[in-house]
């Protein structure tokens, strides 16, 4: 068991995290993590550590081994951890949730995170935790049970949110933004997702990882979207989500070896710009600010 104060020891755990993530000045993240006990989410020991592609059994069943920056497998065969903490911290910190916001938390596995997220917007906030996996998304009510503030579905993420939000969070890589995390957002809301391609070599032999991903975050503001890159990462690969065409993965594949830090902007509904860092028809990245109103993108009804 974890050895002293249990509070003190998340404290520090925190901490670590934090300074891992470079964003330790953050004090509002830094109490969520404290006040949410992490084993409460990952199921009984004996644990499977994530590692180098594979997976090791814990080598004791001390909680404290959970209180370090290690993945922890929450379904194996699938390829689905309680990812990195000192990586969400870092999402999360960039996504900066405040109070009374409404957060979608799209795979949220059994709810760690939507836990922490469900700290920081506090009682006057609300958090739609999105599991596409049915048992996950089970054992996410059952952990996040108490938490008035926080709702568990169980559906396909990429029909996610059904209501307009201040924040959506997506947990696993795609090589495109699904509508509504876009056409969802409040004006000032904010977007965080894996974008990539994935590793088809391993495509029916386990889990697809991404091979090549950024995670993006996306402003809405008054004249467009404002886009950045935050971190490079590896994310399992969406479930009940398409594949694009193969072209349009070695023309993504080729933008990721150019200068990706320097994107600025995303293009959303509108006709594509000249020298987009990347283009689809209906979306792009650009290197240059946003431009141009974007006006009521919403296009379906809360419900």
């Amino acid at each position: 068991m974890l050895q002293g104060s249990t509070m003190e020891q998340r404290r520090h755990y925190a901490i670590r995290m934090l300074e891992k993530a470079g964003v330790s000045s953050d004090t509002a993240l830094l109490h969520a993590f404290t006040q949410v006990p992490r084993e409460d989410f990952v199921g009984p020991p004996p644990w499977l550590v994530s590692n180098h592609g594979g997976y090791r059994e814990a080598p004791s069943d001390d909680v404290a081994l959970l209180y370090d920056d290690v993945l922890i497998a929450l379904d194996a065969p699938r390829g689905v951890n309680n990812g990195s903490p000192s990586l969400h911290a870092l999402g999360i910190h960039a996504l900066a949730p405040k109070t009374g916001e409404r957060v979608c938390h799209i795979g949220a596995g059994t709810g760690y995170y939507s836990a922490i997220l469900a700290e920081l917007v506090g009682a006057a906030g609300h958090v739609t935790a999105v599991e596409y996996d049915e048992e996950l998304a089970a054992r996410a009510e059952a952990c996040l049970t108490g938490r008035a503030n926080v709702e568990v579905v169980r559906g396909n993420g990429i029909e996610w949110p059904r209501d307009d939000v201040d924040i959506v969070y997506v947990n696993f890589a795609v090589d495109q933004p699904a509508g509504p995390w876009i056409d969802r957002l409040k004006p000032g809301g904010r977007l965080l997702f894996p974008l990539g391609v994935p590793i088809f070599e391993k495509r029916g032999k386990g889990p697809v990882y991404s091979g090549m991903a950024g995670y993006l975050l996306i402003r809405r503001e008054e004249r467009g979207y404002a886009a950045r890159f935050i971190e490079s990462v590896s994310f399992v690969w969406a479930e009940g989500a398409q594949f694009s065409d193969w072209a349009s993965h070695a023309r993504l594949r080729a933008a990721f070896g150019d200068n990706w830090r320097a994107v600025r902007s995303l293009r959303w509904r509108q006709p594509e710009q000249p020298g987009e860092w990347y283009s689809e028809a209906d979306w792009g990245l650009s290197t240059g600010p946003p431009d141009g109103d974007i006006g009521d993108t919403n296009t379906g009804k809360g419900g």
